[in-house]
């Protein structure tokens, strides 16, 4: 398809008629269509989607149990009066913008022809598996990095949890990469795990400004609208646009549209390379875990320059909420101590 139209095929499951087949927590994959989709009790939740107009999979879109969007629909399915600047920036994604000096972070069709060379992209290779549940779901799909130059870098399995509570959705996600050859994620503010937020949970501190890629290429984003709600927390007690390069276990947002508030929360757990993550998180609405950052961050610190030898593998591990309320601390320390264990 040249264009993913995920939010009106997925809400015209409203008003279907609810079946057996539609009850619970399912997992419907149609790779013909590239993409697999998650819905409860026939109402939207995610899809894992692979269209050929992104350079990786990407969860998208997010939906909380109150049917509220909590994604930007650009590039996929622009909205009036949303933002439209970084188009690789879409749903909820893995990958990083310096591995063996090749930016899978920024690759999209807006890349000019002459800077390709020096990009990456992440292809889906197999849905492995799916399972479906009365409030549970999981997913397993493998992809592939692959460098500008054709060499493969990495293979990725990427194990999804889905998870139904009261007032709130969860996606548990376990990402296995194997180097092929010599790796290394070079030290660098574009990564890891990275969601881009809808209008309405961009910061109103937003001013604006030039945001410039791992290549330098500038984007310019406007000052944030009036419809702007949107506030992080750390788990540090650091809020707002300050949470932008400070490290923390846990991040949330929280913002209101109409009579509905939503937290946004992603949790980094213990065992994974760089805890706790640095947080990439922007007024504008890009947010982002990143802990193979560390000195792009913190110019007193050194390099981390993570690396993985030919046939070496890593496992990280994130859990996504959200919440239709507003999270305290409290709740996100419990939640933090739960998924670590």
């Amino acid at each position: 398809m040249s264009r993913v139209a995920a939010i009106p095929l997925l809400c015209a499951m409203l008003s279907a008629p609810l079946t057996p087949a539609h009850r619970g927590l399912q997992v419907i994959a149609n790779e013909d269509q590239r993409r697999v989709d998650i819905t409860i009790d026939g109402r939207p939740f995610t899809s894992y989607i692979w269209p050929t107009t992104l350079k990786k999979p990407v969860l998208y879109p997010l939906v909380s149990d109150e049917g509220i969007t909590v994604t930007r629909g650009y590039p996929l399915d622009p909205r009036p009066g949303e933002r439209v600047d970084h188009p690789h920036q879409a749903g909820l994604w893995f990958n990083y913008g310096n591995v063996n000096g090749f930016d899978f972070w920024n690759n999209s069709d807006a890349i000019k022809p002459e800077d390709r060379a020096k990009m990456g992209s992440i292809g889906e290779t197999k849905i492995v598996s799916t399972v479906s549940g009365t409030d549970r779901g999981e997913l397993v799909a493998d992809s592939v990095w692959t460098a500008g130059d054709g060499e493969t870098l990495l293979n990725q399995t990427t194990r999804y949890v889905f998870m139904s509570r009261p007032h709130a959705r969860v996606i548990d996600l376990f990402i296995t990469l194997t180097a092929q050859d010599h790796v290394v994620f070079n030290d660098d503010k574009e990564g890891l795990l990275g969601i881009r937020v809808a209008r309405w949970l961009e910061s109103p501190e937003e001013k604006g400004g030039e945001f410039m890629d791992a290549s330098g290429r500038p984007t310019r984003v406007a000052a944030a609208g009036a419809e702007a709600t949107g506030e992080y927390l750390t788990s540090e007690g650091v809020k707002g646009e300050a949470a932008w390069s400070t490290r923390g276990r846990w991040c949330l947002l929280t913002g209101h549209t109409g009579e509905h508030t939503v937290t946004l929360a992603i949790l980094d757990h213990p065992g994974n390379p760089g805890y706790p993550t640095y947080w990439h998180a922007r007024g504008y609405g890009l947010f982002a875990a990143n802990p193979l950052g560390r000195k792009i961050f913190d110019p007193k610190e050194t390099p981390f320059d993570f690396a993985l030898e030919k046939g070496q593998s890593v496992t990280f591990r994130y859990r996504v909420l959200i919440d239709s309320f507003a999270a305290t601390p409290a709740e996100l320390d419990k939640e933090a101590d739960a998924f670590a264990r």
